[in-house]
């Protein structure tokens, strides 16, 4: 959920791509490859990062601190960017969009090299980093992810375990069901939209994969109807219909308030949201600062599951990039590997490392002991994914249209779920008619 002077990266080449995995390709003025020696890398860069909070509470600054006792002749400046998919979308018109930046999800994959520099060939970052594929573009990454997360249900124990749930629905009906015995036995909201805020809404898209348990789900969405019956965004959708037609949600979702929600779910006001994993900390630190045991979140997986087991998709946070205009692309390269690398962004958030070989992190062990199935989406239909999306203005990504389901769901406004979804299932078809 983060974020002169130029050192001759084409004389350093044989060094720096040694120190990228060992690859004799030479470098162009296009490439951001390890600088070699800390101490001949200087400059001051800027990272645009969504995080205004870790800007504002100064432990960006903190890891700036780190950073420069490895490479003291640089300089990290931080931009906290409150809309930043839409605010860095309109900057990369320009040449002005920070050293090192998070990717915005609306930019197509084929664009990556108009924008960002490269990170080296896909043999060398891949074999070091999880989750490159959808920045791969002949041959060459242009992102890694900061960190990945799995996606669930957050959830407090407490309220669940008052209403009679000891055990992880396993069909959408006994979610509701569940969600239904909470409503009734205590006093909590059963679940919360974040409908006012949006972009908690865009999360359900990340239920492609974890209904089906395939891997190759987020492909399939380029060649089939995303909102046929029994498929992965339709079950999703329909959960969502269902819990707010049952009037298992807020009453207002209007007024719906994120920052407020994290201390609500902590207290047991509000008993479940549909989140990444990063959510974890978030929500027991607020619990913990309400006075409350943080033990009291818990995360569960989507309720279906395939042959028995849950399944739960490994999902890559945000790709850190690094601009292709910059003028100290030895400097951004520095930063760039040492937070991924070197940094405890990934410990502190309970996430995923990109980085191979990581452990798991102790938020997800009920998930490991209870045999989740773990799976990694290919990305080899991303491109075309986005231009799909963008030519049918669905915004999976977005939360327009869940807006929508909820609006209609509550009464607010005209129509019903098969209407959304015939129309979103038109739109999308007939749009990926005209991509290639």
């Amino acid at each position: 959920m983060l974020r002169r002077t130029f050192v001759a990266v084409l004389a350093a080449t044989a060094l720096a791509a040694a120190a990228c995995g060992g690859s004799s390709t030479p470098a162009s003025s296009d490439d951001a490859l390890p600088p070699a020696d800390p101490g001949s890398v200087s400059g001051d860069i800027t990272v645009l990062t969504n995080r205004t909070d870790l800007v504002t509470d100064g432990t960006m600054q903190k890891y700036a601190d780190q950073f420069k006792q490895v490479y003291p002749k640089v300089n990290v400046k931080f931009e906290g960017v409150t809309d930043y998919e839409g605010e860095v979308k309109i900057r990369m018109n320009t040449e002005n969009y920070g050293d090192v930046l998070l990717i915005p999800n609306t930019v197509s994959t084929d664009d990556y090299p108009k924008y960002f520099a490269s990170l080296g060939s896909a043999a060398d970052v891949s074999a070091k980093y999880s989750f490159t594929d959808k920045a791969k573009v002949n041959d060459k990454i242009y992102g890694v992810a900061g960190f990945a997360y799995v996606n669930g249900f957050v959830y407090n124990k407490d309220v669940w375990s008052q209403a009679g749930v000891t055990k992880w629905p396993t069909t959408p009906e006994e979610f509701v069901a569940d969600l239904q015995a909470i409503k009734s036995r205590t006093q909590s909201t059963p679940y919360y939209t974040n409908y006012h805020d949006g972009w908690p809404l865009s999360s359900w898209s990340s239920v492609v994969g974890s209904v089906s348990c395939d891997p190759k789900a987020n492909d399939r969405l380029a060649t089939t109807d995303p909102w046929a019956a029994g498929a992965d965004l339709a079950t999703g959708d329909q959960l969502l219909y269902d819990i707010v037609k049952n009037k298992l949600s807020e009453a207002d979702p209007t007024t719906t308030n994120w920052e407020d929600s994290k201390g609500a779910l902590g207290t047991g006001k509000i008993a479940t949201m549909w989140l990444g994993s990063w959510s974890i900390v978030q929500m027991q630190d607020a619990a913990k600062k309400a006075g409350k045991d943080p033990n009291v979140i818990g995360y569960m997986p989507f309720p279906k599951q395939v042959d028995g087991k849950f399944c739960s998709v490994v999902a890559p946070d945000y790709q850190y990039a690094i601009n292709s205009h910059s003028k100290n692309k030895a400097a951004a390269r520095a930063w760039f590997d040492w937070f991924i690398d070197k940094s405890d962004s990934a410990k502190v958030n309970q996430a995923v490392s990109a980085v191979k070989g990581a452990p798991m992190p102790p938020a997800l062990q009920p998930f490991t002991d209870a045999g989740v199935k773990f799976i990694e989406l290919s990305q080899a239909e991303a491109p075309k994914l986005t231009k799909i999306d963008n030519a049918s203005e669905v915004g999976i990504s977005k939360p327009d249209y869940r807006q929508k389901i909820v609006d209609t769901a509550r009464g607010a406004a005209p129509g019903d779920l098969k209407g959304i979804f015939t129309d979103l299932s038109k739109r999308w078809t007939e749009a990926a008619k005209t991509v290639s």
